[in-house]
């Protein structure tokens, strides 16, 4: 059994830039928290008072270079019964924001942690790309230096996934560019601007086009959706065993050639032909 005298870390998404999307419990959690761990404090007061709130408990900051230093003595206040609210500016923590490392402590420590979900910039990237995402992937931000930033552009050259990253507005033309270079042209995405604020903007297109679009500049937050790759069928040739291991069990040689085209995507016809060419080849 718990022991109900030991707190909780309770993370909680913030909105990205409408006010509206603060949930009921986000407020509720601001108002009555013993501590709040906020990336920038001026901006969680601002929020704050926004949502016509009053944060009753200690603020305190959480930013990049204080998280650690920071996380011992949010901990023994966990332990010591109180709740701690961590926030950031924007979005989820956890998700290129500071939090992992906070909730990993408290997992070492057998320390309740929950989450109140909402806004998600990569989420709402997703929904609005336009693009297949019944699977993706995150990756933060990409390197900085382009030859850095090709290297990590060609693991993506066969990955099914989309891929969902963050980059600066001044590179983004430069990384754009080096997308069409690494990726091709005709590859297809999402550039995803200043998400539920004023300018919202969402750009979709080739590789090619989007690059030409960068080039002007552009401003706010960057959000950016790469389409998965496409599979690329087989080559006949290699299905060749497959093929004849059915007629081994007795499937005639067109059935067997249109089972295994259809399961791969490889034309019937080339595949017959494949098969008809190894027999002869075999047969010399």
């Amino acid at each position: 059994m718990a022991d109900e005298t030991v707190g909780r870390l309770v993370l909680a998404a913030t909105p990205m830039g409408e006010i509206g999307d603060a949930s009921r419990r986000l407020c509720e959690a601001l108002s009555t928290a013993d501590i709040v761990a906020a990336e920038d404090t001026r901006r969680t007061r601002s929020l704050a008072k926004a949502l016509d709130v009053e944060i009753t408990g200690r603020v305190v900051s959480f930013y990049d270079h204080v998280e650690t230093a920071r996380i011992p003595a949010l901990l023994n206040e966990i332990a010591d019964g109180r709740t701690v609210l961590l926030v950031t500016d924007a979005g989820m923590p956890s998700v290129s924001d500071p939090g992992y490392r906070m909730v990993a402590a408290c997992v070492e420590r057998d320390l309740p942690v929950t989450c109140l979900p909402g806004p998600s910039a990569v989420t709402t990237a997703l929904a609005l790309s336009a693009l297949p995402v019944e699977r993706f992937c995150f990756d933060g931000f990409p390197p900085r230096k382009s030859g850095q930033r090709r290297e990590w552009l060609r693991a993506l050259v066969s990955e099914p996934r989309a891929c969902v990253f963050f980059e600066a507005p001044h590179r983004l033309a430069d990384c754009l560019a080096d997308a069409v270079d690494v990726l091709g042209p005709d590859r297809r995405a999402a550039v995803c601007r200043e998400l539920t604020k004023t300018y919202e903007e969402v750009v979709r297109g080739t590789l090619a086009e989007l690059a030409a679009w960068a080039v002007d500049g552009a401003r706010g937050e960057i959000t950016v959706v790469l389409e998965g790759a496409q599979p690329k069928p087989a080559d006949p040739v290699t299905l060749v065993t497959e093929v004849e291991a059915l007629t081994e069990e007795g499937v005639r040689l067109k059935d067997a050639c249109a089972r295994v085209a259809a399961e791969t995507g490889v034309s019937r016809r080339e595949l017959y032909d494949a098969v008809l060419a190894a027999r002869r080849d075999g047969g010399d």
